[in-house]
């Protein structure tokens, strides 16, 4: 699972589509009603939120918007009526290792959407996120 903190403008149609999926597993998590992902590293800054559903429903509706944007069939019903103005911290550093972690899997998964990033070094993020300065996040399984 990986809930991006860059923004989903920034991904490919697979990489789109299965942020949608993971989101609506992630607030199934949230919400009590599946047993696995309780304990994953992606869900402790929704958990740590103040209004966790609310915060995972505007994420969700972030998500949904580019989906709008693209033209795909994305069922707006499955987010819930509840969202949130407070934002959620996220470190300048994990920010730039989510660009370049999509832009290795971009590389060889969808060579056309890695060149229309290729040279982008400070992306825009989901904004249901403020970015601080800090390193990367304590709960991101670096991979090198």
């Amino acid at each position: 699972m990986r809930l991006w903190s860059i923004h989903p403008k920034y991904l490919d149609s697979k990489g789109l589509v299965a942020l949608w999926r993971e989101t609506l597993l992630a607030k199934a998590v949230l919400q009590g009603k599946t047993k696995g992902y309780k304990n994953h590293p992606q869900l402790i800054r929704f958990k740590n939120h103040e209004n966790p559903l609310a915060a995972i429903n505007t994420y969700l509706l972030n998500v949904y918007r580019e989906s709008e944007r693209r033209s795909y069939n994305f069922n707006r019903n499955k987010i819930g009526p509840e969202f949130t103005e407070v934002r959620i911290n996220v470190t300048q550093e994990q920010i730039i290792y989510e660009l370049k972690h999509l832009k290795s899997k971009l590389k060889t998964r969808d060579p056309i959407k890695y060149s229309e990033i290729e040279k982008l070094t400070i992306p825009d993020i989901n904004p249901i996120f403020h970015i601080v300065v800090g390193d990367i996040e304590t709960w991101e399984v670096v991979k090198n």
